[in-house]
């Protein structure tokens, strides 16, 4: 019974050294930063408060928005490509990143 409520030995096993949810969650409000912070105050609070992995993945497209719009595009693309890729093997098969055909 107690193996039951420990979880099963065939549950997934966690990646060695794989970022969590707050590794994640502080990278994200690092790059917004504090004039992101004070300028997107909604989304500074939708990313402290996310609840999980999901959450935080499709609060990428705001936090991208935001960073654009305060450093430029190639900034943001470049800080977010580091954080996506924070993402990997945490999230559903269906929500990984995908190489885009245009080669960007």
């Amino acid at each position: 019974m107690n193996s039951l409520l420990k979880g099963s030995s065939m549950a997934k096993p966690k990646l060695l050294n794989a970022p969590t949810l707050n590794d994640i969650r502080h990278a994200m409000l690092d790059i917004l930063g504090d004039n992101g912070a004070q300028t997107y105050p909604i989304v500074q609070l939708r990313v402290t408060y996310a609840e999980d992995v999901q959450d935080l993945w499709y609060l990428r497209g705001d936090v991208m928005a935001a960073v654009a719009a305060l450093n430029g595009e190639v900034s943001a693309r470049q800080q977010l490509a580091d954080i996506s890729a924070m993402f990997k093997g945490l999230l559903p098969s269906g929500l990984s990143a995908r190489p885009s055909p245009l080669g960007h």
